[in-house]
């Protein structure tokens, strides 16, 4: 397959650690050229840079993004309009409004898209959906638990320290939960989106979960958790380091050679960012 020419939106400290070596090493991708807001940082990845947007979109057939939500729902629509496949960060915007106008741009524009929920990707994470099938699920929990928005960790971010652990570490936990008990169609929230927030989810079939989101705690925090139990037994997602930036790569690939249909594709961006709308809104009422 020839490798697929990917144009880099951002080159913040996670572009320059995580998407720029992702796409540059191939050899499903190769790192066409990149623009952000500060050259000097873009010139870091050793890709062309370009000083405008629209010229980086001449020079590759996908854009990935890697800069805050509210810059991405700007970019993205650009590109999809531009006919650009995209390799999008979760969440896909700052606003249920700016999800849904880049939702309806891939839309309309039939181009692929798909999203980087790291989880997803991971081996130990689909042996865990396919144990949870096998089970009969009926409920489950999930904690995700850091210090990131303490001090000066790299994800202590503006838009993190504004909005928190929900629209940050959120996508992942409704994500996986709504793949290993159903999509969801429900959710009762609680607390402090700076603080501790806790979600009660209900899903597709009848199943519920609960989880527990936070950024601010000091200390040494367990590694997140996931479990799932129902009628014939239970399923817990052993914590893992392994990378799967080359997987989501891959993946990206072929979904842009293929002409879209990944299912973590921006429609399904826009139905996690409902959820965490309505939780968001249920917080600060």
């Amino acid at each position: 397959m020839e490798p697929v020419a990917v144009g880099l939106v951002g080159a913040g400290p996670w572009a320059r650690m995580a998407h720029g070596p992702m796409l540059a090493r191939g050899p499903h991708t190769r790192l066409a050229g990149v623009w952000a807001r500060r050259p000097e940082q873009a010139a870091q990845l050793g890709a062309p840079v370009f000083t405008r947007v629209e010229e980086l979109f001449d020079h590759c057939e996908a854009v990935a993004f890697c800069v805050p939500p509210a810059v991405q729902a700007e970019y993205a629509v650009l590109a999809a309009r531009a006919g650009k496949a995209l390799l999008l960060e979760k969440p896909l915007a700052d606003s249920l409004d700016g999800a849904r106008r880049l939702a309806d741009a891939v839309a309309e524009a039939g181009v692929a898209s798909q999203i980087v929920l790291t989880l997803r990707y991971a081996p130990q994470t689909r042996a865990f959906l396919a144990r949870c099938a096998e089970i009969e699920p009926f409920g489950g929990h999930a904690a995700n638990v850091s210090g990131a928005l303490l001090g000066d960790h790299p994800f202590a971010t503006p838009w993190r320290l504004e909005r928190g652990a929900l629209l940050d570490v959120g996508p992942h936990v409704i994500d996986l939960l709504g793949a290993a008990l159903g999509p969801v169609t429900g959710v009762r929230a609680h607390g402090d989106p700076l603080g501790w927030t806790g979600l009660l989810l209900d899903h597709e079939g009848g199943a519920v979960s609960e989880a527990s989101l936070c950024m601010a705690t000091a200390g040494d925090p367990p590694p997140p958790m996931f479990a799932v139990y129902g009628r014939t037994g239970s399923a817990v997602l052993p914590h893992f380091d392994d990378d799967p930036l080359e997987t989501v790569a891959e993946e990206f690939a072929r979904t842009v050679r293929a002409g879209g249909g990944h299912p973590l594709d921006a429609a399904h961006g826009l139905r996690l960012q409902e959820i965490i709308a309505d939780a968001e809104h249920q917080l600060t009422r």
